[in-house]
């Protein structure tokens, strides 16, 4: 099973411009700077998202990027496929051909393994990791302040 940079960093950064595209679009360089993701490859990734219809670009100054759907129809998964990363636990891409041309003994292990995954990543929508990540930051900001109380 291979998720690379790619997927994670495309899920990282439509995370972000999912955060703050409520203020206007989000450029890609204040993306980079706050993921620490290379500006050409945010360009390249936010490319094939655009490519894909889950982002749209406003040109000119004050443009950027915003999401081209509710961040509860765009999964994680939609995302991972738009950048062109591969979901493949097999090591024959699903063609049955891993042990000399023939079917591997493990095949329908990796098989499934995939089928899980996607279905997983399929149910997980882009507001479900903004919500979850928006109560960490919640829960982190109220624990620093009973911290401050208890020691004052």
């Amino acid at each position: 099973m291979r998720l690379t940079t790619k997927g994670r960093f495309a899920v990282t950064a439509m995370v972000d411009l999912s955060m703050r595209q409520t203020r206007g679009p989000v450029t890609l360089a204040a993306i980079s700077e706050r993921q620490h993701i290379s500006l050409s490859y945010l360009e390249q990734l936010f490319g094939k998202l655009r490519r894909a219809k889950l982002v749209n670009s406003v040109r000119g100054p004050g443009g950027g990027y915003c999401l081209a759907k509710p961040t509860g129809n765009i999964t994680v998964a939609d995302i991972i496929i738009a950048v062109d990363e591969p979901m493949d636990a097999t090591q024959c891409a699903g063609k049955e051909n891993c042990n000399d041309d023939k079917r591997c003994v493990t095949h329908d292990l990796w098989a499934t393994l995939n089928e899980k995954m996607n279905d997983y990543l399929s149910s997980v929508s882009l507001a479900d990791v903004v919500a979850h990540q928006q109560g960490k930051q919640v829960a982190v900001i109220r624990d620093f302040r009973q911290a401050d109380k208890v020691a004052a």
